[in-house]
């Protein structure tokens, strides 16, 4: 817009100014009471390789660390965070916007299994109004203060991720994944994407990485050999964590009560995001 111009819309303008042809942000702004510092995208490439639970401990980490934490479900029709925390509760609204519902250790949680009456009913909805809720997720829910916030997304790379990486002010990513020999093209397709959005890739978590004997405490790797750090090498991510097959995660997921477990598989990760991020 140039100096002398008076008018906010450039759309009907003919003048050809520079700030016609400069790219337009499509950040979207947050509900004015809300307030985070840190929001962190926990991406896979297919379903089924562990994404909400890699959500759920690194909220449970980050807030055992001290810090003010909240997930955000962008799985609009397949979420599962409630679950994992036992929420029953239904998210709040008024006139100021919609309050989230909190978990035992004060994690703040919004996902669309939280505005439903029957957390049953399927969510059948088209591309775009689905990515429309993700963002109503950000501009109308009264997050208030938050240091991180874990955005759990779906699988592959469609409206939705667009939507959040485009919406979102996100500092980073953590790439899921799982050990087997597809881990290399999945994490392309993730640094590909990152590259596109101009976001870097924080880490790279293998789930199922292996098995723990209860007996002889012998590792055994039952999908294979583990090649994740070869993929963290080759695409140059720093940071890379390993979660075992853990019969106990299913069990507390079912429960409701994830929390609870005191598992540290990924306080490392939680303290190298912390400084990462906050130097």
């Amino acid at each position: 817009m140039s100096e002398q111009c008076s008018s906010q819309d450039c759309s009907g303008c003919s003048s050809g100014c520079s700030a016609q042809h400069e790219p337009q942000s499509l950040l979207a702004a947050p509900h004015e009471g809300t307030h985070v510092k840190h929001v962190i995208a926990v991406v896979s490439g297919k379903g089924g390789v562990g994404k909400s639970l890699v959500t759920s401990l690194m909220a449970i980490q980050m807030c055992r660390h001290g810090y003010k934490t909240a997930i955000l479900d962008a799985d609009i029709t397949g979420p599962s965070i409630p679950a994992a925390f036992g929420l029953t509760e239904r998210a709040r609204g008024d006139e100021t916007g919609i309050i989230p519902v909190e978990t035992k250790s004060g994690i703040k949680v919004m996902s669309m299994n939280v505005l439903l009456d029957n957390a049953g009913d399927p969510v059948v909805w088209r591309g775009p109004v689905i990515g429309n809720a993700v963002k109503q997720f950000w501009t109308d829910v009264l997050w208030g203060d938050i240091d991180y916030m874990f955005v759990d997304m779906p699988p592959g790379t469609g409206d939705v991720p667009l939507t959040v990486f485009q919406s979102l002010p996100i500092d980073g990513i953590l790439v899921v994944t799982s050990p087997q020999e597809l881990v290399s093209m999945i994490v392309e397709k993730a640094l590909r994407m990152s590259e596109l959005m101009k976001v870097p890739i924080l880490g790279i978590i293998e789930n199922m990485s292996y098995f723990e004997c209860p007996d002889c405490h012998g590792r055994h790797e039952i999908f294979g050999k583990s090649h994740v750090e070869e993929s963290a090498k080759k695409f140059d991510i720093p940071h890379v964590a390993k979660l075992p097959m853990n019969p106990k995660f299913a069990a507390h997921s079912d429960a409701g009560d994830i929390e609870t477990y005191g598992a540290k598989y990924l306080s490392e990760t939680a303290e190298y995001l912390a400084r990462t991020l906050e130097s």
